[in-house]
């Protein structure tokens, strides 16, 4: 437990930073320091600032999402080679090739789990510093960046009549059940949750090929789109409301940057690629794979065309003698 503390240290003092840095701007701007809602904005704050930064990482989910998906045909050629064949040997061989598919295509069997595993440190790190203001509170401490006032302020701080320090689960097993926690808790779990199915179920429906679909992995994404809802279904009863915001927060971002991606930028020969086209074609422009041919074949002619100029030499003049 020491070591995992330890590691977290560095997220811890990032988040409880950035938290500490929004509230103190809110309140600049006029709003009550002590507020359940300047401390919900902080949060939302907090979360905008990671996704933000977590950018890049999406891109290369992306590309590695497109990537496993243009491999279906090798893998299912791959299982048909093996096919029946159980002994160590067989076995040991298809891994091995499998592998060299993967580093071929630049990709992998958890590339789709990319933002979430990047998300966790940071998520564990939040948790931590939501989890023991209580504790923190009675013992008149801060938390990371958070001085003891602001611990104070944070634990106090309510929406809707919710403490954000309070969990459903504290909550329901206290002797003065707080029936404002109890919904507030429920509204944002369901929330959480069902904004993590959507966001995995428009993949599914809308940007991945046929090959994809019927792929060797689908049974594996199929499993992700109930797992992780029900997981962090379960696991948000112990969350504290505030811990609930964030969590909320962040899967309005992966939902709506995963809406964007798939309407302008979808996989190739998905259903949104189709739809995508349709819209062109409404319009009078050529589908979007003919504009990456064209855009393709010109970036190749104007490098062939740099390399065939000849650079004219100069005229020298001659010295007089």
């Amino acid at each position: 437990m020491q070591i995992f503390d330890t590691l977290l240290w560095p997220f811890r003092m990032l988040m409880s930073w950035i938290l500490w840095a929004f509230h103190e701007l809110f309140s600049f701007l006029g709003m009550d320091p002590n507020s359940g809602w300047t401390w919900t904005f902080s949060i939302v704050a907090v979360v905008v600032v990671i996704r933000a930064a977590l950018i890049p990482v999406f891109v290369k989910q992306i590309k590695a999402q497109r990537a496993m998906q243009a491999l279906q045909p090798e893998l299912r050629k791959l299982q048909a080679k093996y096919k029946g064949k159980k002994d160590q040997l067989s076995q040991q061989a298809m891994i091995a090739e499998q592998r060299a598919l993967f580093k071929k295509h630049n990709t992998g069997m958890f590339s789709s789990c990319m933002p979430l595993l990047f998300q966790m440190p940071f998520f564990f790190a939040l948790f931590t510093v939501l989890n023991n203001t209580a504790t923190a509170k009675a013992a008149g401490e801060g938390i990371g960046a958070l001085s003891a006032a602001h611990v104070r302020s944070f634990d106090e701080s309510s929406i809707f009549g919710a403490r954000l320090s309070d969990t459903f689960l504290n909550t329901l097993n206290s002797g003065n059940v707080n029936i404002s926690v109890i919904i507030v808790a429920v509204i944002l779990i369901v929330a959480m949750s069902a904004l993590q199915f959507i966001t995995q179920r428009q993949i599914m429906s809308k940007n991945m090929t046929k090959e994809a679909l019927e792929g060797p992995f689908m049974q594996q994404q199929k499993m992700m789109l109930y797992i992780l809802p029900l997981v962090f279904g379960i696991g948000g009863i112990n969350f504290p409301i505030g811990l609930l915001l964030y969590w909320t927060a962040t899967n309005v971002w992966t939902l709506a940057q995963q809406f964007w991606v798939i309407r302008n930028n979808p996989t190739p020969g998905s259903e949104a690629e189709r739809e995508l086209n349709e819209r062109r074609a409404a319009k009078g422009l050529p589908p979007l794979r003919e504009k990456k041919a064209a855009e393709a074949a010109e970036a190749v002619a104007a490098e062939e065309l740099k390399k065939t100029q000849r650079v004219q030499p100069k005229r020298q003049t001659k010295r007089k003698r």
